[in-house]
């Protein structure tokens, strides 16, 4: 607060911008990694991001090519830019690594995540569980009688949004797989 007890950033009351342009924001940001597939190469990755104290919202690994013994770490994390870049660079200076794409900074890209949803519960608020899920696109994918598991694709704010309607009506379980994102193709890119 400054002496006159008003708070940074601009106010629907007041005619003057009082943010500090020093003060940087923080942004999130979806990094695509590609490693050799081996083992203890996660853990080297990984090892940056907490001997840093770097977050990890969201991580997902999987092998992208069997014969090239690829994989792919996709990693959602938090910073500022200049911590972003920092992030990046020495992600690049990692041996096993081979390329580094900040798909936030890159252009358009499709990010998706799975989650499956335990929701207990009987008469109403399994009736309305069921039409919820129906709203969200969820699936179905295992039934008793006092239980139903959902699953569900989307962006992680679908995710979240369906989960805080579920709260009220049973949720007892939830699992998720982090994010998986690529690139959109651009106009000029062919097929090779």
């Amino acid at each position: 607060m400054s002496p006159l007890k008003i708070k940074r950033g601009s106010s629907s009351h007041s005619a003057y911008d009082l943010r500090d342009y020093h003060e940087q924001t923080i942004e999130r940001h979806t990094l695509a990694v590609v490693v050799d597939n081996e083992a203890g190469v996660l853990a080297r990755v990984i090892g940056l991001f907490s001997g840093r104290g770097y977050n990890i919202e969201s991580l997902t690994v999987a092998e992208i090519d069997h014969t090239g013994h690829r994989s792919r770490i996709t990693v959602v994390t938090t910073g500022t830019p200049s911590v972003i870049e920092q992030i990046k660079a020495q992600l690049g200076r990692i041996v096993p690594v081979h390329e580094v794409h900040d798909l936030t900074v890159e252009g358009p890209s499709v990010e998706r995540e799975l989650a499956l949803f335990k929701v207990t519960g009987k008469g109403d608020a399994r009736v309305e569980a069921l039409r919820l899920a129906d709203i969200f696109r969820a699936n179905v994918v295992d039934s008793t009688l006092e239980s139903f598991v959902f699953e569900v694709t989307g962006t992680s704010e679908k995710i979240d949004a369906f989960a805080e309607l579920m709260r009220p009506l049973g949720l007892s379980e939830l699992a998720r797989t982090g994010v998986a994102a690529l690139a959109r193709s651009k106009a000029d890119d062919k097929p090779s």
